[in-house]
């Protein structure tokens, strides 16, 4: 079969990989109806993160079962699945407490751009849907593999209340969705951090109150100057980088909460001055596991529609302009259909 390779910083090739076949009897082999392109995929594919060898790429995914190992109990051939990008065995006491993405047994999924992924311990990965889904269904089903997973867990881990005041840093896919998450959980006023008019526009469409252009001090100034010179309640960083965090802790009112799911680049924080910043700090790596069977029922009963953030889609051959357009800021989300 053929899928995305990684060889060096923006050289990305669609080539001849290994089919993927059952190696374990925890495994199993699904047929792939839509991937996408990561905003994480970008810091190796612009050098950000070093590309040693060449790199199969891509960790979101969902898909019909093609085949499972002999183990396998849950799920079977002909089913609709979705999973995270960490398998994991959903039963060690890391997925019992919820945090499946730190699973004792975890594996990354890290080759989904490709018409067939293996996906180890399926047991504990996969979720099932009602039934196979129609086909404009699946960008909002393929959303939850990750990224609205993320934006979820984002709120989550902010302690987004009914009621209360959010703020979102970031306008990508994750801070968007992380704008729908605040949203469906409650939040009676989101403030979108966004300079783009696109994303500003899907922010409001997915239910911020407010937009900020301004970003760093002057980003948290703003948020202390809708807030009555308080600040949010939470705040749901998505980002990764040094100014993101700075500006989501600086923006948090005293004993309120911050989210943060962007993966960090670069980020170190001043023991000090987080002492006396008196907030809640939650994040990492997102459990999409945890959160994806009531994921896949909003999505299902017409209640959110993630896949909103898909505003480019192409034949999965075309995977290297997938990249360049988010590269390039054209695209906000890539989706692949094989």
């Amino acid at each position: 079969m053929r899928g995305a390779v990684l060889y060096s910083p923006r050289d990305l090739r669609f080539e001849e990989r290994d089919t993927p076949t059952i190696i374990k009897p925890t495994d199993a082999i699904i047929r792939i109806s839509a991937t996408c392109v990561c905003g994480s995929d970008l810091w190796p594919y612009r050098g950000i993160n070093p590309v040693l060898e060449p790199t199969p790429m891509g960790h979101e995914y969902c898909g019909i079962v093609e085949e499972v190992g002999s183990a396998v109990a849950s799920i079977k051939p002909g089913q609709f699945v979705i999973g995270s990008f960490f398998a994991s065995d959903n039963s060690c006491p890391n997925c019992q407490a919820g945090y499946q993405t730190s699973c004792e047994h975890k594996e990354i999924i890290g080759t989904a751009q490709a018409p067939l992924l293996r996906v180890p311990l399926a047991d504990g990965t996969l979720v099932l849907t009602p039934e196979v889904p129609s086909n404009d269904m699946i960008p909002s089903l393929l959303a939850l593999s990750d990224v609205m997973g993320t934006g979820w867990f984002a709120a989550d881990a902010a302690n987004v209340k009914p009621g209360k005041t959010v703020a979102v840093v970031g306008d990508g896919a994750v801070g968007l969705l992380g704008v729908l998450s605040a949203k469906q959980m409650g939040a009676e006023r989101t403030i979108a951090m966004s300079r783009h008019e696109a994303r500003q526009k899907l922010a409001r469409e997915f239910g911020a109150t407010d937009v900020v252009t301004e970003r760093g001090d002057d980003g948290v100034a703003r948020i202390k100057e809708l807030t009555d010179g308080i600040g949010a309640d939470s705040v749901l960083e998505c980002v990764g980088t040094q100014e993101s965090m700075m500006q989501a802790i600086g923006a948090t009112r005293k004993g309120g909460y911050v989210g943060y799911v962007g993966v960090p680049h670069g980020v170190e924080l001043n023991g000090e001055e987080l002492f006396y910043a008196h907030i809640h700090l939650h994040g990492g790596p997102a459990p999409v596991r945890r959160f994806l069977p009531e994921l896949i029922e909003l999505v299902w009963n017409g209640k959110i529609n993630p896949g909103k953030v898909f505003d480019l889609t192409l034949p999965l051959d075309q995977v290297a302009e997938g990249y360049r357009a988010m590269d390039e800021r054209r695209a906000i989300k890539t989706l692949l259909r094989p």
